[in-house]
């Protein structure tokens, strides 16, 4: 008798249950992309589904938990109290079998594998390149490949949510290894007719009288450029923000400013013979590349063999550097 009171007292079975019965991968993989992105379409894009495909997903997840999962907040949803803890686990889950499949990979030498890489958004123009080199050597590894602003990344890192990281500045926290493995000057560009194309030596001072366009906040090159007006004592006059390389070239072909890019970013430019590369003082800032990864997350043997593989790489890598810097001289006359 008492067994059957405490039962009718005790609350229904629920959830852990309910949930590992009813909650699939899929839709925790889907519930992770709306809390990063904090929007059900970017990640319907990113997972290749329609919006619809996603809204039903989530559906039945937040069925299966019993509460609703996101809320709406302004143009963007957020994650509810019980959302967050369904995400907190579904990290977990993810990672977990993330590491599993490295492992079995391992298992299976370089015959097999999955290099999950993180780079910032500048990086993109020549990091294909290597991937493609090192996919050819290793045809049976497949690559997933995530393109973010430095501090996006940054937030990726910290978490260790993927292999390896290209930055262009190291992580200052203690849990991270960066090997720098690629040089990323960054250098002066103006449209092939502005008044100081052809000027040689021109004083930092000078080029603080220009109007200037801007990567958005959180960029690295932003940052770095900024930290150099301040060392001479000057602001930059900015006229425009903007949130990719290929708005700010737009922008200087249309006669709104002068900017401070990466040489990598400016390779399918150089010949066209549109813009140039202004010869000032103190550039180009000399940078490099790093490949950074995370001590909380040993690294699989893919990604072990890709660092190395990408630090031999460096040759071929100055090699299209020299003729991007050339192709911008000759411009300039």
């Amino acid at each position: 008798m008492a067994d059957q009171k405490a039962a009718a007292q005790s609350p229904p079975a629920a959830s852990a249950d309910v949930f590992i019965r009813h909650a699939t991968l899929r839709q925790l993989q889907l519930l992770e992309a709306i809390v990063r992105f904090g929007s059900f379409t970017r990640a319907a894009e990113e997972l290749f589904l329609t919006q619809p495909t996603v809204s039903m997903q989530i559906k039945k997840l937040a069925d299966a938990v019993g509460m609703p999962l996101f809320q709406q907040v302004g143009r963007a949803v957020e994650p509810t109290d019980a959302g967050r803890e369904v995400y907190a686990a579904c990290r977990t889950v993810l990672r977990a079998l993330s590491d599993l499949e490295g492992r079995l990979a391992d298992l299976q030498g370089l015959r097999r594998g999955r290099l999950r890489l993180g780079v910032v958004t500048t990086a993109k123009y020549f990091v294909p390149e290597v991937l493609g080199a090192f996919c050819e050597r290793y045809p049976g590894v497949d690559v997933a490949l995530k393109v973010s602003n430095r501090e996006r990344i940054l937030d990726r890192l910290a978490d260790a949510e993927d292999d390896l990281y290209i930055i262009g500045q190291p992580s200052e926290t203690g849990n991270v290894d960066a090997v720098p493995f690629a040089p990323n000057p960054l250098v002066v560009i103006a449209r092939s007719d502005h008044p100081l194309a052809r000027t040689r030596g021109i004083p930092f001072s000078r080029i603080a009288e220009e109007q200037f366009i801007l990567r958005e906040p959180g960029s690295g090159v932003r940052d770095t450029i900024l930290k150099r007006f301040s060392a001479h004592g000057l602001t930059p006059r900015v006229r425009l923000e903007l949130g990719s390389n290929e708005a700010i070239k737009h922008a200087i072909l249309g006669g709104l400013g002068i900017s401070v890019m990466s040489l990598h970013s400016l390779t399918l430019e150089a010949a066209s013979g549109r813009l140039v590369l202004l010869d000032v003082e103190g550039f180009p800032i000399e940078r490099m590349w790093y490949l950074a990864y995370s001590r909380s997350r040993e690294l699989c043997l893919v990604a072990r063999t890709f660092l190395s593989f990408a630090v031999d790489h460096e040759p071929e890598i100055r090699a299209v550097l020299a003729e991007t810097n050339q192709a911008l001289r000759r411009a300039a006359g």
